[in-house]
């Protein structure tokens, strides 16, 4: 194989690889809308925290007034903050009408309402969780809002 033929392969191989690596770093980069990811199934949430920003995970579900009511403002906090990505992360299995709580995430993560927030600090340390009777998470997330 002479030089040019072995640069020909080599740039053609790049031009494969490089966006399907592109597509692989998704999980790490931001998009302009939330991404969506489990649809019912368990998840890592560390899969999905981007290292050096503040990620929101939004507990939700289409079938959730309240959740379907904040998303739009979710939507904008994702855009207009650098420093903020917020992953939904849907609980309902293909196929469920209402409200999935037997979801294997639901029941991963012990959901009892939706929207449920888990804020995570860009160290990723958990720095915030709806918990019954302490608001902490979701005063946060509304308080960047405005």
């Amino acid at each position: 194989m002479n030089r040019r033929s072995f640069h020909r392969a080599l740039f053609c191989a790049a031009a494969l690889i490089l966006p399907l690596a592109l597509f692989a770093a998704d999980t790490k980069t931001k998009g302009e809308k939330p991404r969506r990811v489990a649809f019912g199934e368990t998840i890592n949430l560390a899969d999905y925290a981007v290292p050096g920003k503040t990620t929101v995970f939004d507990f939700t579900s289409h079938y959730c007034p309240p959740c379907e009511a904040i998303a739009p403002d979710l939507d904008k906090l994702h855009a207009k903050r650098a420093d903020v990505v917020v992953v939904a992360v849907d609980i309902n299995r293909a196929g469920v009408k209402g409200i999935d709580w037997k979801s294997p995430v639901a029941q991963q993560y012990g959901l009892r309402s939706i929207p449920h927030f888990k804020v995570y600090g860009p160290d990723g340390k958990l720095l915030a969780e709806d918990l019954p009777n302490d608001p902490k998470a979701r005063q946060m997330v509304t308080k960047w809002f405005k």
